[in-house]
């Protein structure tokens, strides 16, 4: 029944969501296809790219701070709303901002073989980005709600990124790269990974206690006062390396080995309230045990870079910056991504609330292709070959996953119900 139902491009503006995900998962197949293209360009040379602005700036600047905004923007303008006791945007009314937005990231790649297009493309995004947070403080400020926490730390959030834009233009355009990528992950930290965060403290232990009543919905705000303040912490981490790092001192390596600590210690705090959210039973639960892996590696992310500052301080030589990222970007937040906008496009499109066979082996393939990216960062390892397998099996994930999801969004519901 639901496969003869039509796709009709028009479908896509029934609901925020449709239309947010839908062009997120535009701008993550065409940034996950050009840099599986780079990857392997770089190693055979057989297509001889070349690059008015470094590849790995754009890589970091679409995989941190491109897609994802956009997939926020359907949970903001679905769940949003509803957590703040106001009326719903319309998708006709978020339009333009998503548009800007994506065809801004378009560009962007573009803008990888030649400048002009880039700055043009990331003029584009900031004005998009600036224009969701507008919409999103509006709803915020209606709100006659008595709890507003939520709502509050993600509209501050999305304000950080509109700044963590505006600096990444400012920088990119001077040629300051180093400072650029500064200013890209205070974005990743600040911005997106405090969205996570604060989305996962409020509906992992909902979701969780809604599936298997038996466990209690315990989501203590000091729980996400320690998470912030880890994000927190890691902004004031990179700010300080990159003020130190012409002249480091006396106080470089001090001030690694306690933010390792905290890291350290923050990473395991995580990893406990996992196991008390609930994680050994939500491995019965296919759609709650990939949330709940996600938040997992998000607590490895951390113990990852705490144990990388200790090992630097003690001489260890054995350096995994790269592979400390990627354990948050592919592992924690691909993951919590694939899981939550599965659960809410299947239920927003009359489908069961379940993760099917398909959408499971796809995850665990993301697994397997984040593991293999921590491999790829160690010394010795001939990251050269092994970097284009891991660009390509992530391509595979997000474009077997993202193009059947992009098939729902077109369609009506295949429960006769409207959004």
């Amino acid at each position: 029944m639901t496969a003869a139902l039509p796709w009709r491009s028009r479908h896509l503006l029934l609901a925020p969501h449709r239309l947010g995900f839908f062009l997120g998962m535009v701008v993550m197949l065409a940034a996950s296809g050009w840099w599986a293209l780079v990857q392997w360009d770089r190693t055979t040379g057989a297509l001889g790219l070349h690059y008015a602005i470094s590849p790995s700036l754009v890589h970091g600047g679409v995989m941190s701070l491109g897609f994802l905004p956009l997939f926020f923007s359907g949970f903001l303008f679905t769940a949003g709303p509803k957590w703040l006791g106001v009326e719903a945007p319309t998708a006709r009314e978020v339009l333009p901002a998503l548009l800007l937005q994506t065809g801004g990231w378009l560009l962007w790649l573009l803008g990888a073989h030649g400048q002009g297009v880039a700055w043009l493309g990331l003029a584009g995004v900031i004005g998009g980005q600036g224009w969701m947070a507008r919409d999103f403080w509006r709803l915020l400020l209606q709100s006659r709600v008595s709890d507003k926490l939520h709502a509050t730390c993600i509209g501050v959030a999305c304000v950080v990124g509109s700044l963590s834009l505006m600096g990444l233009l400012l920088s990119a355009v001077a040629g300051q790269d180093a400072l650029a990528l500064v200013f890209i992950q205070s974005g990743l930290w600040g911005f997106v990974v405090t969205v996570f965060v604060v989305v996962a403290h409020r509906m992992i232990p909902f979701f969780t206690s809604s599936a298997m009543p038996q466990i209690a919905l315990w989501r203590p705000n000091w729980a996400l006062w320690l998470m912030l303040s880890l994000v927190a912490s890691e902004v004031l981490a990179l700010w300080l390396a990159w003020w130190w790092q012409p002249s480091p001192n006396q106080w470089t390596g001090a001030w690694g080995l306690l933010h390792g600590s905290v890291e350290f210690a923050g990473g395991a705090a995580l990893l406990w309230l996992a196991g008390v959210w609930g994680f050994a039973q939500s491995l019965k639960n296919r759609l709650l045990a990939m949330l709940h892996v996600g938040f997992v590696w998000l607590g490895l992310s951390w113990l990852l870079k705490g144990g990388i500052a200790w090992m630097d301080w003690y001489g260890g030589g054995l350096a995994l910056p790269l592979g400390a990222l990627h354990a948050l970007t592919m592992g924690a937040l691909a993951s919590l991504t694939l899981a939550m906008v599965t659960r809410v496009s299947a239920g927003h499109s009359g489908r069961a609330l379940v993760a099917d066979t398909w959408v499971w082996r796809l995850f665990w393939l993301l697994q397997c292709a984040t593991v293999l990216r921590l491999v790829a960062a160690l010394p010795g390892v001939p990251s050269a070959w092994l970097l284009p397998v891991v660009a390509s099996l992530w391509l595979v994930v997000v474009a077997l996953w993202g193009g059947r999801l992009m098939g729902w969004y077109g369609r009506q519901r295949s429960d006769g119900r409207p959004g």
